[in-house]
């Protein structure tokens, strides 16, 4: 008889990954390089180095190394709360009558509340290994800022956090909780930098974006001394520190000898959706693992399901390098949904390029039918999720609910990549029922494209 599976599958401390996952290494279609805005040609360390600390460019541009090491302070820094717990969702599998197994990796069990650490703390330790003073950040729903707040507090280190400003305005304990650490917080577009005041010029009713944010603090990290910026999602070293979650589920799944069948991420810049399926693509590549692999994102934002594949700037001031992409072009304004941390314009190259080559499907939803799945998975497993991660719940509860219709018995695997203790305004819209389902049209995103830069890479 097989061992039954525990409803929590926890690792040792000793099985914490001791490395990251490069999957660039493995692909054999990698993605297209960084272009510096100026040349067109690809991006050099020393491009980089006046926004990035060094650390962290050297991770960006290496394509060959598979595993990179996870320094020995840095490890410490992770043993306090990692591992996370693989969950199986049994009650929910009963709930939906499915046969299908469905497993959840958990990022939600620190302070921060969700996945964001992990990137957070490789990214402040390499600034305080630098000499750096201070550093810049934005944050869209708040997650990423708190994250950053909490490293840099760690390692003694000063933080100004751009926060998306509708998302300010929806979950003010963020800001809370961030100036608890001791951060900066100011709602983007401001009037603290030149490229705020011209967004706010142009529109002085703006909920603002990411992209907006992102302008925003790279702009006062290079008028800072000793400053660099640093960001959550998006560039390919954040998807390497993120691919801890995948390592770590992997290793979890491999205890009992499972295979996914079906893996799902929410997309909003890519961090997470990048960094749980990472070592999983890598075994696809391999031609170990037989898997789909399925990114879901909002409807009002989606870059995947309605973009274009292009190099574009990865912020609304057109300041950073060019990266290709599926975008719906830097100029896009997103709508105020509650899913503040998927309203960015385009997706990590990595994962663009593995969708360009048909080996990530896409999905969108619009987000009352996300609260739906949010719901439902809350009352029977005890977790209110972050209405981020309840894009990937309501692609997995799709995905098992059309396992019943077949009969077939397919392991699904998701990330669970935060808690929604902060989205109380975003549940209450729901249950009272004022939530709307907000969907560009065609010629809302035509007003997007025509951001993108033009240039031969296009194509």
């Amino acid at each position: 008889m097989s061992k039954k599976i525990p409803t929590r599958i926890y690792l040792s401390e000793d099985e914490i990954p001791k490395a990251w996952y490069n999957l660039r290494a493995d692909m054999k279609n990698k993605p297209d390089p960084l272009l510096h805005p100026g040349t067109l040609q690809p991006i050099t360390a020393d491009d980089l180095a006046p926004v990035f600390c060094k650390g962290v460019i050297e991770q960006e541009l290496d394509d060959t190394t598979r595993f990179i090491p996870i320094p020995d302070e840095l490890y410490d820094f992770y043993r306090a709360y990692r591992p996370s717990p693989l969950v199986r969702a049994y009650y929910l599998e009963k709930e939906l009558g499915t046969p299908a197994e469905i497993y959840y990796k958990f990022e939600g069990t620190n302070t921060s509340g969700s996945h964001k650490l992990n990137s957070a703390g490789p990214q402040a330790y390499y600034a305080k290994k630098d000499g750096l003073t201070s550093l810049t950040t934005e944050t869209g729903a708040g997650q990423w800022g708190t994250a950053m707040s909490m490293a840099c507090a760690f390692y003694g280190i000063e933080l100004i956090v751009y926060m998306v400003k509708i998302s300010s305005e929806q979950k003010p304990y963020r800001k809370a909780l961030m100036e608890a650490y001791g951060a900066n917080l100011i709602p983007s577009p401001s009037d603290t930098t030149e490229s705020g005041r011209k967004i706010l010029a142009a529109d002085p009713n703006t909920g603002g974006s990411l992209g907006c944010a992102i302008t925003e603090a790279i702009e006062t990290a290079v008028k800072t001394d000793k400053c660099r910026y640093v960001l959550g999602s998006v560039l390919n070293h954040v998807l390497l520190h993120q691919s801890i979650i995948g390592l770590e589920a992997k290793a979890a799944l491999d205890n009992f000898n499972i295979k996914p069948d079906i893996i799902i991420g929410c997309a909003g810049g890519g961090s997470n959706l990048g960094g749980l399926i990472s070592p999983f693509m890598g075994e696809k590549l391999a031609g170990k693992l037989d898997a789909r692999f399925i990114a879901i994102e909002p409807a009002s934002c989606p870059s995947f399901t309605r973009g274009k594949y292009a190099y574009d700037f990865g912020d609304t001031g057109q300041t950073t390098p060019l990266i290709k992409m599926m975008t719906l072009g830097n100029g896009f304004m997103p709508s105020s949904n509650h899913a503040g941390g998927l309203r960015y314009h385009g997706m990590n190259a990595i994962l663009s390029k593995l969708y360009q080559d048909g080996l990530i499907e896409a999905k969108s939803a619009v987000q009352t039918e996300v609260f739906d799945a949010a719901l439902r998975f809350m009352k029977v497993e005890g977790i209110l999720p972050a209405p981020e991660s309840s894009h990937a719940i309501k692609a997995a509860i799709d995905e098992a609910l059309e396992c019943k219709k077949t009969g077939e018995k397919k392991v699904i695997l998701f990330g669970l990549s935060g808690t929604g203790y902060f989205d109380m305004t975003a549940y209450s819209s729901y249950n009272n029922k004022t939530m709307n389902d907000q969907i560009p049209s065609d010629a809302d995103l035509e007003k997007g494209f025509a951001s993108i830069p033009k240039i031969p890479q296009n194509g």
